[in-house]
C-alpha cells in the first residue's frame, strides 16, 4: 500500500484548526460510505482523535476494522451493548463537532423528527457541538419534497449541510445532484466549521498566488518557478476562517483550493485588472503572488523559427501590480505583500513596504526548503512600526495561519 502524494491531505501532520480535536463521524448506509474511510484517514492525519459511529447498514458497506485501521480507535455502533449504555452522552460532550457523510435520505428524516433509535441519531441530540451533515442518495430522492422539507428543518435546527454535489450516481443510474461531497472538501468544511466566527467572518478577502506567464510568441513565455502553493494555503485558511475570499491565480499546476472564489489569469495585465475590479470592496488585499518583473517589449504573432530566434530579446517592465492598484484601494482596507530576497533582504523588504504603501510584508528568503516550490518556507514579518517577527521553517500551511494570526492585529475591525 503506497504513501502518500506530496501535498495530498493525508501528507500532513498537526494542522490547524483539526489538530487536538475530537470529531464523531457518523457513517449511514448509502455506497458512499467506502470513501469515508479516506475521510476518517485525512482527519487523523491532520491530528484529530476520530470517533467512528456507523450505523447498522453503513457496518454493510463498510467493516469495522476498516475505520479502526486508519483512526487506530475502536468502532462504536451498538447503543445496547453492555457497558456502554452512556457512549451517546459521552461522545456527544467530548466531540468538538460531529460529521455524517454519508446522510442518506433516511437519516435526514430522523435527524428532521428529533429520532434516537440508534447511537448515531442518539449522540445527535445529545450533543452541543456543531454538526456537519452531507447528504448523499439517488437524485429523485434528493428532489423530493419529503427530503427537502427534513432539509430545511435541518438547517432551522442549526446544523450544516454540505451538497450534495452533482454527478455520476449509483451504477445505471445515471448524473444528477445526489453525490456525497468528496472527502476533500468535507475536510475543508470540517475545518470551517471547527474554527466557527472569528474576526475574519464576512469580511472579503484577496488573495494573489502564483507565477505569471508574459508571452513571447504564441508557444514562448517569460515566468518563474512559484508554485502558487504559498498563495493557495492563505486562502484556504482565510476561508476557513470565515472571510468571503476571492482567489486571483496565475497559472499553476495546483488545484486550488475549495471554498473561495477562484480567478484565473496569466498575464501580469489580467491579474492586475482582477485585483483592481476586485479592491474595491476588499478589506483585505494579501499579494502573495509572484508576477513576472519584466515582459517582452514586442510579442510575436508566429512561433519565431530558431535560425530566426533574435540576437537579443528586447524587455520592458511588466505591470506592478501593488504600486499600480493604489488607488483602488478601500479607505481603511489592509494591504500585505511578500518580497523574495536572495540578499540585503531585511532592507529590501522595508522599502517594498514604503513604496508599495503596505501595512505588512513578508520577507521569503530562498533556500532549499524554503521561497519557490517547496512545501516549507521561512519567513519574517515586517511592519510599518519596525516590528520584525522572523519565524522558523514551517510548512506553508501553519505560515498562512501566522500570518493571518498577525494580521488580526493590523486590521480594523467594528468592534474597536
Amino acid at each position: 500500500m503506497g504513501g502518500p502524494e506530496p501535498g495530498s491531505a493525508t501528507a500532513s501532520t498537526d494542522r490547524r484548526p483539526w489538530a487536538g480535536r475530537r470529531i464523531v463521524l457518523g457513517v449511514t448506509g448509502g455506497i458512499a460510505a467506502y470513501k469515508v474511510v479516506q475521510l476518517a484517514r485525512d482527519l487523523t492525519r491532520m491530528g484529530a482523535t476520530v470517533d467512528v459511529v456507523p450505523t447498522r447498514s453503513a457496518r454493510r458497506f463498510v467493516g469495522d476494522i476498516s475505520f479502526e485501521g486508519v483512526t487506530g480507535r475502536p468502532v462504536r455502533w451498538d447503543i445496547l451493548e453492555s457497558g456502554r449504555a452512556l457512549d451517546h452522552i459521552r461522545l456527544a460532550r467530548e466531540a468538538d463537532l460531529v460529521c455524517v457523510a454519508p446522510a442518506t435520505a433516511d437519516f435526514l428524516a430522523r435527524g428532521a423528527h428529533g429520532r434516537a433509535d440508534d447511537l448515531l441519531s442518539a449522540l445527535l441530540l445529545a450533543t452541543r457541538a456543531p454538526v456537519l451533515l452531507a447528504p448523499a442518495m439517488n437524485d429523485a430522492m434528493w428532489e423530493h419534497p419529503a427530503t427537502q422539507a427534513n432539509v430545511a428543518r435541518l438547517v432551522e435546527l442549526g446544523y450544516y449541510l454540505v451538497g450534495p454535489a452533482e454527478g455520476p450516481l449509483a451504477y445505471g443510474e445515471g448524473a444528477g445532484a445526489g453525490r456525497m461531497e468528496q472527502p476533500d472538501v468535507l475536510l475543508q468544511h470540517i475545518g470551517r466549521a471547527l474554527v466557527g466566527e472569528t474576526r475574519y467572518s464576512g469580511r472579503r478577502v484577496v488573495v494573489t498566488a502564483g507565477p505569471t506567464r508574459e508571452p513571447v510568441d504564441p508557444v514562448r513565455y517569460l515566468s518563474n518557478r512559484s508554485s502558487g502553493r504559498m498563495g493557495f494555503a492563505l486562502a484556504a485558511a482565510a476561508w476557513r476562517r470565515s472571510a468571503e475570499v476571492d482567489l486571483v491565480a496565475g497559472p499553476t499546476v495546483l488545484e486550488p483550493p475549495h471554498g473561495p472564489r477562484v480567478h484565473q489569469v496569466e498575464t501580469g495585465a489580467e491579474m492586475k485588472s482582477a485585483v483592481r475590479r476586485l479592491l474595491a470592496d476588499a478589506e483585505l488585499l494579501i499579494m502573495a503572488a509572484a508576477p513576472a518583473d519584466f515582459r517582452p517589449a514586442e510579442v510575436a504573432t508566429l512561433k519565431i523559427k530558431k535560425e530566426a530566434a533574435p540576437d537579443v530579446l528586447s524587455l520592458e517592465p511588466a505591470p506592478d501590480i501593488l504600486r499600480d492598484t493604489i488607488p483602488d484601494r478601500r479607505t481603511g482596507s489592509v494591504v500585505v505583500g511578500f518580497a523574495l530576497e536572495m540578499e540585503e533582504g531585511e532592507g529590501n523588504a522595508l522599502r517594498k513596504l514604503e513604496s508599495k504603501e503596505l501595512d505588512l510584508v513578508v520577507l521569503n528568503r530562498t533556500g532549499p526548503r524554503s521561497g519557490f516550490d517547496t512545501e516549507t518556507n521561512e519567513v519574517t514579518l515586517l511592519d510599518r512600526d519596525g516590528e520584525a517577527e522572523p519565524l522558523p521553517l514551517l510548512s506553508k500551511d501553519e505560515v498562512a495561519e501566522r500570518i493571518l494570526d498577525r494580521i488580526e492585529r493590523l486590521m480594523p475591525f467594528p468592534d474597536e
